[in-house]
């Protein structure tokens, strides 16, 4: 344990810093491009009342996009039933900007409105109860641009690309859809025509390509429940090739839709998506949707989307891949029910990419993962994990709260319950079915944890989720012979919290020897006590960082303690500035000398004081260190880290 642990200082002394930035830089990419792209539409209620009076079971989609034209003609097939009360009207959200042409019931032309964005259906009698039904959406048009967009026309290279993102509400943009978080529909087939040099890109599986004059259309299959906001298209002259995955359900293609221009370097990239999707699938669950496939659709923004069995990519590095990646469980399979739970997407597949630093990379990456997302959440001393302003773009998609906050909160559930508990939670929350390919909120993934934990949460989740903050630990130390007596104070970075309950791990050091204790810290200022048959000379809070808190002190018992010893006490530790050293009566000391963990001399001073040296270790860089004190009467060695 202890050689581990020197490793990693090691490897934290040469690159912490700049990797702890390039894990926060990364998330911070990721948020701020769903930022951008997804904000445009936010301040649309969550659940759209004026489309709630059907279910939406199938639809046929059938377009025409020709990606050197801005525009999209077509028609949508919607197959519904009438939950309760029969009624002779139903809605659809649809942009003004396009044009009905005609909508058809039962081979006829019937009546229709659009208007605010809203398409109302008028039957011409009332459709009963739970009567299977279905409506054909004739339209065209070019789509509307606001913000970001949801159906862009860019070029790569030398030639053009159409591609959509409609997250949250921006499928209405460029479709005839029903896009409340309540209804997904249960299947789609998805006709795409388009000039005979192009490839769509598209959501489950593709049934054919036919050539029809100078035009080829596309035929994608999804039998999977989905959410408007998840079905997209992309087309342009993709180059494409396939990885493959051995998974639990048996082998699953990766196909990958690419610029030609950068088909060797995404070739050289996306095989490695395989080992994280073998890691997602065996720790957390099967890949959820097995019977098609995952793909990546290479389109032009800088992030990414995870649409639905083929996310839509910026780039393939790893971080990316992984976060959209698991969207596909946590996102796509299970959906947040509302903007205020963002977190159960975001901060999930933030947490799974750090999942696949701790099992892949021999977790070379993992402790520099733990640590640089803590320090981007300690940066500011507020802020909930709950949306608390859904209007509010920044703050839905905030990096620090919704993404990283979020994940290290369920690094921490994870702490508290046990690794056990914690993931059987978790595939009990993705198989709940009435959450499995449905939609989701906080509550019912905190009723899950607690009954395979036997936990009672409230308490973990007030603080952590619905208020604000984090904790910094005061821990003051003294041995007696084996006894060692602990005493740990906590003070709180914001007024909505009093006291943050957590178990605290504490590891203790000696000569040749170490030891980890956790202890319930239930109040501050309790006083813990146990016995070691080792002498002390050092110790490190949270060493595994399974919580988040900043600030922490460690200091030593009294003077008395010291003189009893007759060994000098180093504190604290780990030290950021100063060390201070205090000196047994019995002994007098002439020089002290610091030693890096290859034996180099860093640093060496003269002793005058005899009772307490303060020694300037600010130069030092981060890592382990052995402090030599040269005396008349012994030489001792003491073990620091340098914060």
């Amino acid at each position: 344990m202890k050689q581990t642990l020197i490793l990693f200082c090691t490897f934290a002394l040469i690159g912490n810093l700049f990797s702890q930035q390039i894990f926060h830089d990364q998330v911070c990419k990721i948020a701020q491009s769903e930022k951008l792209t997804k904000g445009a539409k936010v301040p649309i209620d969550k659940k759209n009342n004026i489309t709630g009076n059907y279910d939406i079971k199938y639809q046929r989609m059938k377009w025409q996009v020709n990606p050197q034209v801005y525009y999209i003609a077509g028609n949508i097939t919607s197959y519904f039933t009438i939950p309760q009360n029969g009624t002779d009207t139903i809605n659809f959200n649809l942009s003004d900007s396009l044009t009905v042409d005609s909508i058809k019931y039962h081979s006829s032309n019937i009546s229709f409105i659009h208007v605010n964005n809203l398409l109302k259906v008028q039957f011409p009698s009332v459709i009963p109860i739970n009567t299977l039904d279905s409506v054909t959406v004739y339209y065209q048009g070019k789509p509307s641009t606001s913000g970001f967009g949801s159906f862009i026309q860019t070029s790569h290279a030398n030639d053009s690309i159409i591609w959509t993102l409609s997250e949250p509400f921006g499928a209405a943009d460029w479709w005839p859809c029903k896009q409340d978080l309540s209804d997904k529909v249960d299947s789609v087939d998805i006709y795409v025509a388009t000039p005979a040099q192009y490839r769509v890109a598209s959501n489950g599986l593709l049934i054919s390509e036919i050539t029809s004059g100078g035009n080829k259309i596309f035929h994608w299959k999804h039998k999977y429940p989905i959410t408007a906001y998840l079905i997209a298209i992309a087309v342009t002259n993709y180059a494409y090739y396939s990885n493959y995955a051995t998974l639990t359900n048996g082998t699953l293609e990766i196909l990958n839709y690419v610029f030609p221009e950068d088909l060797l370097t995404a070739q050289a990239q996306t095989p490695g998506i395989v080992p994280i999707l073998q890691l997602f699938d065996t720790l957390i669950e099967p890949y959820p949707f097995s019977n098609e496939k995952y793909g990546h659709a290479q389109f032009g923004w800088g992030g990414g989307m995870e649409h639905q069995t083929m996310s839509f990519m910026g780039s393939f590095g790893h971080e990316l891949m992984a976060h959209e990646l698991a969207h596909q469980w946590f996102g796509d399979k299970v959906t947040c029910a509302s903007w205020e739970d963002i977190w159960l997407n975001e901060g999930f597949a933030t947490y799974l990419t750090g999942l696949t630093y701790e099992h892949m990379f021999n977790g070379f990456w993992w402790p520099l993962w733990k640590k640089g997302t803590i320090n981007s959440i300690v940066s500011l001393p507020d802020g909930s994990v709950m949306v608390d302003d859904t209007a509010n773009v920044s703050r839905i998609f905030s990096s620090r709260l919704s993404y990283k906050k979020g994940a290290y909160v369920l690094h921490m559930l994870r702490w508290v319950m046990g690794d056990s508990a914690f993931y059987a939670g978790v595939k009990n929350y993705l198989n709940d079915s009435q959450l499995s390919y449905g939609y989701a909120y906080t509550s019912h993934l905190k009723q899950h944890l607690e009954n395979t934990s036997n936990l009672n949460l409230t308490e973990f989740f007030n603080d952590w989720y619905y208020k604000e903050g984090y904790p910094s630990y005061q821990i003051t130390w003294e041995q007696t012979g084996s006894n060692i007596t602990v005493k740990i104070d906590q003070t709180q970075s914001h007024p909505s919290v009093s006291f943050f309950e957590m178990p605290v791990p504490i590891k203790f050091f000696a000569w040749n020897a170490d030891t980890t204790v956790v202890f319930n810290h239930t109040s501050s200022g309790e006083l813990f006590s146990f016995t070691w048959n080792h002498s002390i000379d050092s110790l490190q809070f949270d060493p595994s960082l399974w919580i988040i808190s900043a600030n922490n002190t460690i200091s030593v018992g009294i003077q008395d303690l010291v003189n009893q010893s007759g060994i000098a006490k180093v504190y604290p530790n780990p030290a950021k500035d100063f060390i201070n050293i205090l000196f047994p009566t019995n002994e007098s000391f002439s020089q002290i000398t610091i030693f890096d963990i290859n034996g180099k001399m860093v640093l060496h001073q003269q002793i005058t004081e005899r009772e307490k040296h303060l020694v300037n270790v600010n130069s030092l860089s981060k890592g382990f260190y052995t402090l030599k004190l040269q005396g008349q009467k012994s030489i001792q060695n003491h073990k620091f880290i340098k914060d």
